[in-house]
């Protein structure tokens, strides 16, 4: 399951429900809550505690998250196919502290609505996002940068905070 056809520049970023908590209670956060009247750079990856993920994807955009705001940027948001508790125990294992909000998409859809969900049960992951990063601006996707769907492993070349610095500093 690998959909080249996705969201592109131009298009409405898809409505979504991000169960989270806060204490004991869950809440939610709706792609208005997080996109809305905002400037945010989300940048997606196939999972928590994962390789790419948690040496270099993650630990890019945190260790740059100042350059990013820097830039105009309100919010930085990691959204991965992973739950809550998921989320929360790799942002503590790797000492992430508020610079990047995480977002659940357990249920994946955010992801299959923004064409992006792969399958990985040949690794035991089932359902995945693919890897991307992209810059909204009040809802609207303006930059938007894919890895490789032709590649059958797990590029990463173009979504880093690498690309997303050296556009959004142009």
């Amino acid at each position: 399951m690998r959909n080249p056809i996705h969201k592109k520049i131009g298009d409405l970023v898809p409505d979504a429900i991000f169960p989270i908590r806060q204490g004991d209670d869950w809440h939610t956060l709706t792609t208005a809550d997080v996109f809305k009247e905002r400037k945010v750079v989300l940048f997606a990856l196939p999972g928590a505690f994962t390789p790419t993920c948690s040496k270099s994807h993650l630990p890019g955009y945190s260790s740059h998250a100042t350059q990013l705001l820097d830039t105009g940027i309100d919010t930085i948001c990691c959204l991965s196919v992973n739950d809550w508790f998921t989320m929360e125990a790799w942002k503590k294992d790797l000492k992430i502290e508020e610079e990047v909000m995480m977002l659940p998409d357990g249920n994946a859809d955010f992801t299959t609505a923004m064409g992006m969900l792969v399958d990985k049960r040949h690794l035991g992951f089932g359902a995945r996002s693919w890897r991307y990063s992209m810059m909204v601006n009040n809802c609207i996707i303006e930059k938007l940068f894919v890895e490789d769907f032709n590649n059958d492993g797990d590029p990463f070349k173009v979504s880093g905070v690498k690309s997303m610095l050296e556009t959004l500093e142009k």
